[in-house]
């Protein structure tokens, strides 16, 4: 049976695009972690009738909804890559919502402990102090590179400034308590979340 939630404890979890933050996640969930994704968050908000839609069409207009009514992903990613100040708008909107979102889903938590998958936690700059340790999962940039192209279809330029947008992997690596390394498969990896898994119930208490 699964220790009662901890308050005290929780992980941040985070990582460049095509690290495998997803991978790793779901390991750590198949252990008993309550696993919190933001990014699922964010699509649930950014869905048809998403609770973040009204906001994002008022701010932004009509033209970036799908027909469906969900958020046009692909025009925004633009919008946003293009003009800062879009990019601000659009995390004003969606990141207070995703904030509470989140600490609604950790308040009924029943896992060992809490791991959060936040992709920009190191540049949100928010979430340092929301969480007791920080986890990165990191591999070379060659391999993010290679992955995101097939998973995704996206040129090697079109990826290159994804990643320019976000953290470096220096600065993820400093940032981190702990480190993960997948660029290997994952027999490789699954040493590694046992280890991390076994120090985290011992911190959870």
């Amino acid at each position: 049976m699964a220790n009662p939630p901890s308050t005290a404890f929780s992980v941040g979890l985070t990582g460049g695009i095509g690290c495998g933050k997803t991978t790793v996640a779901d390991m750590f969930a198949a252990l008993g972690a309550s696993v919190i994704d933001t990014d699922e968050i964010a699509h649930a908000l950014t869905a048809p009738h998403g609770a973040a839609m009204p906001a994002l069409l008022a701010e932004f207009g009509d033209d970036f909804a799908t027909p469906s009514g969900a958020l046009d992903r692909a025009r925004m990613r633009e919008l946003v890559f293009a003009d800062a100040s879009a990019r601000a708008r659009l995390e004003n909107i969606l990141h207070p919502r995703i904030r509470a979102a989140t600490q609604a889903a950790a308040s009924i938590a029943g896992g060992a402990y809490v791991m959060f998958v936040v992709p920009l936690l190191i540049e949100s700059g928010q979430w340092r102090e929301r969480v007791t340790r920080v986890l990165a999962i990191d591999c070379p940039e060659h391999v993010q590179i290679a992955r995101v192209m097939a998973r995704n279809g996206l040129s090697e330029t079109q990826v290159r400034a994804i990643m320019a947008a976000q953290a470096s992997r220096e600065q993820r690596r400093a940032a981190a308590d702990d480190i993960i390394v997948n660029d290997d498969g994952l027999d490789a990896l699954r040493p590694q979340v046992l280890a991390l898994h076994a120090q985290y119930l011992r911190l959870a208490g």
